[in-house]
């Protein structure tokens, strides 16, 4: 039971570092383009391939 003495707190010092991190990164705007991210996943950027011609 004694262990709890250190674990009690580490619990929510890295609870309250986790909350401190999402703050930040709303403040910061890492969430104002959530559709952006999601067409720029499936957008297809790449050139068509070149045909090669027909040997005779």
């Amino acid at each position: 039971m004694e262990i709890l003495v250190f674990l009690v707190p580490l619990a929510l010092m890295l609870g309250g570092a986790g909350l401190v991190a999402f703050l930040w990164s709303l403040r910061s705007g890492q969430y104002d383009d959530l559709d952006g991210a999601a067409w720029r996943a499936i957008a297809d950027d790449d050139p068509p391939p070149q045909e090669v011609p027909a040997k005779r």
